[in-house]
């Protein structure tokens, strides 16, 4: 049995939430490791939808243990706010079967604030379109190392020394950017407020998944975003503030390399984006709009509507590489039902010359241009679909193209939000 990371092969939003639910089944531990809750996940089950953004969707599954790793940034008051809300729709939380690492840096006021003024105040080419969540100030005080983590709740006698050393950085920032200064003292009964409902879940996580590996147990790591926006091999500077390929499943949940044993990459039969950013193929006509509609194509943290475009294979043969995925999940096949044609980037023109890759410039990126093949549509419905026979012959050729174009194999095929409607090729557990 094969550990299995899930990661997303575009810049996000590719339907990762009910790839990792599906998966989920054979698995016995779902770790998050990596991220904040500026990243959603929806999971349709039996007709009833679940919006996550800070929980693994393996909490939805009974009998499941669900780990936030090291890896994540925690807003406390959303945690607890978002079990709360999956209680509230029949959900089982507790410390029984949802364990956070006790490393893991927390996302405070501070950081919310602070990153809501700076996009705010940037101006054109310059906003990154973070979702203001506070997430990349958490992960610039955790490497700057002045984070508090989850672990600093329940050792309150320290925490005036941990906040000082937080706002000898910030409250300068603050005077220079024209923000009040921060109270020692506020700042700290935000903190000792929320630290009876979050430490209960607090637990050597890295530890926990080490025995739990060494007993056998099937664990499923699961990333939010994409490798499109990893902060080192995605669209910089318009990425997330973490690692989003699948090497950081290691590393934000303590385990070692040989921990991971398949990686899946997700992956729409199309593509989108939200927020600024580079996209070559992106379609801003009639087509475009319809993708948009037909997908329902709005962020669920965000409700941002999606900038939507044709399948780049390009930009997923190369994700294939910098995560070392072994096979793709491709999702919404069936929001291409009916097109007459369809259209695949096969390669880019920069300045008149083929290239195969994303340029690494940001100057370059802007300048690429989409070449496309041109692949016939098919009239009948893959909607629902559960086998190959139930799709139309020219859907198979479809997506054996996208096979040959971006070197990985389909490993499975999702036809809808539903968890049912899945088609299996290959099962990554048993690899």
């Amino acid at each position: 049995m094969a550990n299995v990371v899930v990661v997303g092969a575009q810049w996000g939003d590719e339907g990762k939430g009910k790839i990792v639910d599906w998966l989920s089944i054979e698995a016995d531990v779902v770790v998050r490791f990596q991220g904040g809750h500026n990243a959603g996940h929806t999971l349709v089950i039996d007709g009833k939808v679940y919006k996550l953004s800070l929980l693994p969707s393996g909490i939805v599954r009974e009998g499941k243990i669900s780990v936030i790793g090291n890896g994540v940034v925690v807003d406390p008051y959303h945690l607890v706010k978002e079990i709360g809300q999956i209680r509230a729709q029949g959900v089982d939380v507790g410390p029984h079967n949802l364990k956070l690492a006790e490393n893991a840096p927390l996302i405070l006021s501070i950081h919310r604030e602070l990153d809501a003024h700076r996009e705010s105040a940037a101006t054109g080419g310059t906003k990154i379109g973070t979702t203001m969540r506070g997430i990349g100030p958490a992960y610039e005080d955790k490497v700057g190392r002045r984070s508090i983590r989850v672990m600093d709740l329940a050792e309150p006698n320290n925490l005036d020394d941990k906040i000082a050393r937080l706002l000898a950085h910030h409250n300068p920032l603050r005077r220079g950017l024209g923000l009040p200064e921060i109270d020692p003292a506020a700042l700290r009964e935000e903190l000792l407020s929320i630290a009876p409902q979050v430490l209960p879940y607090m637990d050597a996580t890295w530890e926990l998944l080490d025995i739990m590996r060494r007993q056998g147990k099937r664990i499923l790591f699961e990333g939010a975003q994409g490798a499109l926006l990893d902060v080192d091999h995605g669209t910089y500077p318009f990425v997330t503030s973490s690692n989003t390929t699948s090497a950081n499943a290691a590393s934000g949940s303590g385990m070692g390399p040989r921990a991971i044993g398949y990686v899946l990459g997700i992956a729409k039969a199309y593509t989108t984006r939200v927020g600024g950013g580079p996209f070559p193929t992106e379609l801003q006509d009639e087509i475009g709009k319809l993708i948009g509609e037909r997908g329902h194509e709005f962020g669920t943290v965000t409700g941002r509507a999606r900038r939507c475009g044709w399948f780049d294979a390009v930009l997923v043969r190369q994700t294939v590489k910098t995560s070392g995925i072994d096979g793709i999940a491709l999702t919404k096949l069936d929001i291409l039902d009916g097109f007459k044609e369809i259209k695949v980037c096969t390669h880019y023109l920069l300045d008149g010359k083929q290239i195969d890759r994303l340029p690494a410039s940001q100057a370059a990126q802007a300048r690429v241009v989409p070449v496309y093949e041109t692949i016939p549509g098919w009239e009948g419905t893959t909607a629902g679909a559960r086998s190959w026979a139930d799709l139309p012959a020219q859907a198979i050729k479809y997506v054996r193209r996208i096979e040959e174009l971006i070197g990985a194999p389909v490993a499975l095929l999702s036809t809808s939000p539903e968890r049912d409607d899945t088609i299996l090729v290959h099962n990554p557990f048993q690899d």
